[in-house]
This record gives C-alpha cells, structure tokens and sequence, in this order.
C-alpha cells in the first residue's frame, strides 16, 4: 500500500533504510519506504576517519539516513549518516514504526470490511493524512475520541466504524488530552506565513512544557488543538502558555486570536 508517496525521496530527507551489503568504499542499503537502493559512501559514515566499515554498519542493520542527492535517470540516491543527529535518529524510526503499524491497521480494516486496499486508502487513508497530517495520528484519534474523529475528516461511516473500533483495541493511548478551537487571522502582507510560523511555535511550546500538541485545521481560520500530557495540571499549564503564545505572535503581525475550549 503506498500512502501518497512520492517514487523518489527529497534532498534532505531523512529515510529509513536497511544495510544490503558492505563493499570497502561503503554500503549499499535499501530504503525501506521507497523500496530504492542507494550508496552511503564511507566518508558519510562518521565524521571520524573510518577504518572498518564493519565497526559502524553492519548487513541488515536499520539506520536512518539523510538523503544527499537524487538522480532519477540514473537510478542514484547518495546517502549519509553522519549528519543525522541522535534525536533525529530516534524520532524518525519512532515515526517509521508508527507509520507502519497505522498502515497493518488500515490493512486489517480493508480484511474486515471485504473492500480493496486501494479502496479503503482513497476513502480513509487520504482523508486522514489531509485532516491529522499523518495516518497514525488520525488513528490515535480515533483511539482517543472514537468514530467522530473519522467521520469529521470525511471518512465513511461504515469504514470509520471499523477503523475506530481496530484503533481502540490496538493503539495504546497514554495519559490525558484537553482540547479546542484556535482562530488565528493575519491580516500582514505575509499573512499566511505569519500563521504557520504561529501553528510551528504553539507545537514547540508544547514540547518545552513536557507535552504535546496535535493541530489540524478545521478550515482556515479555524484550527483544532489537542494537548496531550501526563496528567490535567501539565496539559493546562501548556496550554495556557501556548494561548499566550499565539495571542503575542499576532499582535505584532496586525491579527486576531481567539479561543473556544471544547
């Protein structure tokens, strides 16, 4: 099943990839989610001089690269896993296992329902990519707030049914959420930057206050915020602050901020 992506990766993306095979200028690996081959020259390996490759990667190992160039008429993808930090390592394998486990779930629903893959991928898989921004998260929705969050992002009632039921028995929601309606307007020559910007800003406020929030757009201006947290006291702390945020990063842009807790 393929989720909207694209045949080739992008210049500095980071990908997923297995080690293939060792060869004493690098490794060739195969990228896990474009089902390419690629080359991890040894001087991408470590920013130190390498002397045995066989110390750093080894044949089937999963790592997470950084995609340095692309030639489609070639068949090249030249790679690099020095440059990949250790929290991007672990965020992107974190979301790759994510991804997966959201597309095995997706393809028990389709079992269930007797309906093709690409069938239950244009009714629910598009639509929840388009609402949450990514399947799993559309999913951990739908293991928090049930059919609602499936239904309100245009997924069929009777698919939705299904999935929401699969979501809750598999997916393991952690801790509690609180939530509402952002309504952010600019009326700045840069308006639609100004509001990304904010959107980008009120996740990292989020984060620094040990929680997360989950936005996705209700039809612009309109925005939808989960906060997830430990517990209530550190979700609406995080809160707070993330209206503030907002209110601050619009004022000096000529725009509004409004809130409704739901």
């Amino acid at each position: 099943m393929s989720l909207g992506r694209p045949e080739w990766p992008e210049v500095g993306e980071l990908v997923v990839a297995t080690i293939q095979q060792i060869v004493g200028y690098g490794a060739y690996v195969r990228l896990d989610e474009y089902g390419k081959e690629g080359l991890l020259h040894i001087s991408e390996i470590s920013s130190r001089w390498v002397r045995n490759i066989r110390n750093h990667v080894r044949e089937n190992q999963k790592v997470v690269l950084q995609v340095l160039r692309v030639d489609p008429s070639r068949g090249q993808i030249d790679l690099s896993l020095r440059r990949v930090s250790k929290d991007e390592r672990r965020k992107k394998m974190e979301d790759w296992k994510k991804s997966r486990k959201a597309e095995t779930l997706l393809k028990s629903a389709a079992g269930i329902l007797k309906i093709s893959e690409e069938e239950i991928f244009e009714k629910a898989a598009v639509k929840l990519l388009d609402r949450y921004g990514s399947l799993y998260a559309g999913l951990e929705a739908a293991a928090k707030r049930g059919l609602e969050a499936l239904t309100e992002a245009g997924v069929p009632k009777r698919i939705a049914k299904t999935l929401a039921e699969i979501a809750r028995e598999k997916i393991v929601v952690r801790g509690v959420t609180i939530h509402g309606v952002l309504e952010l307007t600019s009326m700045a020559p840069r308006g639609v930057e100004v509001i990304k910007g904010t959107l980008l800003e009120l996740k990292k406020v989020a984060k620094e206050n040990g929680t997360e929030a989950t936005l996705y757009t209700l039809g612009a201006p309109k925005y939808r915020i989960e906060v997830n947290a430990e517990d209530y006291k550190k979700a609406e702390a995080a809160l707070e602050k993330i209206i503030t945020t907002a209110q601050s990063s619009l004022s000096g842009h000529d725009g509004k901020f409004s809130f409704t807790r739901e």
